[in-house]
């Protein structure tokens, strides 16, 4: 035990942990073997790291960037056109060197986000960072940004917290342009004064964003890019249900429900919490509100994966470990950790996480109930920030 406490409390050697993360999944990918997702041809096990990488240069030479393109990666790319301009830093680079800098990218961003948290202890920070390395080691084996939009979300927060209007909505709206979803942590806004602030830098964001790519694509590209792209999101919509509470009401209770239903349920029960406005000059509050963002963008995304929850584990930590603990909220800790972060691991045997884990959304459960118990102590209960930990104070 002394032996893990002194582990949380040095941010360098969690911070080699991390690097070691990023490390460890980019040789995984580039030796694993060549994987062909049911189809006649062999793809590289970082498929993902290629969609993206391919992105640019389709961008850059005027193709379809919503398009199958089978002869270079299995499924398609969607993102925004931004990002695939953007990502052209990476695409540059040697293939091993890029994918390497996108991991080390996904992991540092989330690791410096948690230590920019204001208002907590050095410990406190080090156990939410030990408390995600599993997870985050899920997430970075698939080459994908979920990592990166965690700890963009998180130094959103950090930002508002210190009235740094312009960073905050830079990477509240960067994540929108990842991936459409981080359009709900926009309710964060709410929360602080400056409206007016908020909105003008937001707009200024949006539109460099949106334009960005005219530096690679005609006018007339550029609007086929975008038209194309809301198409493909607007038909993603009905692929599937996802780790998700759809998912979960289908297979535990046979419920053949409506998405949309849903949705819409689920952010009437986000949005109830905001009616109190008096609570808003409470800071565990808003980090609660937080927490409730990023559960919220991964159990009703109806096309969450398991690599998806690192952005649900990030908001799981900012919940627990951001107000004063009690044994209820251990309790829900202890089995996110299990069946959640563990569920997909080899400490399971296949015919377990095959058979039961993955048909029955198991990994979605834990985080959906954490949510209805975030959603609980935003409206009953008398929330306390956590207590200073004796060694962050020596």
């Amino acid at each position: 035990m002394n032996a893990f406490n002194r582990l949380v409390v040095n941010k360098r050697s969690l911070l080699f942990i991390v690097l070691g993360i990023a490390a460890f999944a980019t040789l995984q990918s580039v030796f694993s073997h060549p994987k062909d997702f049911g189809q006649k041809q062999l793809y590289t096990t970082y498929n993902n790291y290629v969609i993206f990488k391919q992105s640019f240069f389709h961008l850059i030479e005027g193709k379809n960037l919503y398009r199958w393109h089978v002869t270079e990666h299995w499924d398609l790319f969607k993102y925004s056109p931004a990002f695939a301009l953007v990502f052209g830093i990476f695409s540059i680079m040697p293939t091993f060197v890029g994918l390497f800098f996108w991991n080390l990218l996904n992991v540092a961003v989330l690791f410096f986000s948690v230590y920019f948290l204001p208002r907590i202890d050095l410990r406190t920070k080090g156990l939410m960072i030990t408390f995600m390395l599993v997870e985050l080691l899920t997430a970075t084996q698939n080459e994908q940004s979920n990592a990166l939009i965690a700890g963009l979300l998180l130094f959103a927060f950090g930002f508002l917290e210190r009235d740094k209007y312009w960073l905050g909505t830079l990477c509240i709206v960067c994540t929108i342009f990842i991936k459409l979803f981080g359009i709900v942590a926009l309710a964060l806004y709410l929360l602080y004064p400056n409206k007016f602030k908020l909105a003008y830098t937001t707009a200024a964001w949006v539109v460099l964003l949106t334009i960005l790519p005219i530096v690679a694509v005609t006018p007339t590209q550029f609007v086929v890019l975008y038209k194309t792209w809301w198409k493909l999101l607007a038909a993603d919509r009905d692929f599937s249900d996802g780790l998700s509470v759809i998912g979960w009401l289908k297979i535990w209770f046979s419920l053949n429900v409506n998405k949309t239903y849903v949705n819409l349920a689920g952010m009437a029960l986000f949005c109830l919490p905001l009616l109190r406005v008096k609570q808003y000059g409470n800071f565990v509050f808003r980090a609660l509100v937080l927490a409730s963002v990023l559960v919220w963008v991964v159990i009703f995304n109806h096309r969450a994966e398991s690599p998806t929850f690192i952005i649900a584990i990030a908001g799981v930590a900012v919940w627990y470990y951001m107000q004063a603990p009690n044994r209820l909220n251990y309790v829900l800790l202890v089995l996110a950790f299990v069946f959640t972060t563990l569920s997909p691991t080899d400490l399971f045997p296949p015919f377990i996480r095959n058979q039961y884990f993955w048909p029955y959304v198991v990994k979605a459960v834990p985080c959906i109930f954490i949510w209805g118990k975030i959603i609980y102590d935003l409206l009953l209960t008398d929330l306390q920030p956590r207590p200073v930990e004796v060694e962050a104070r020596q």
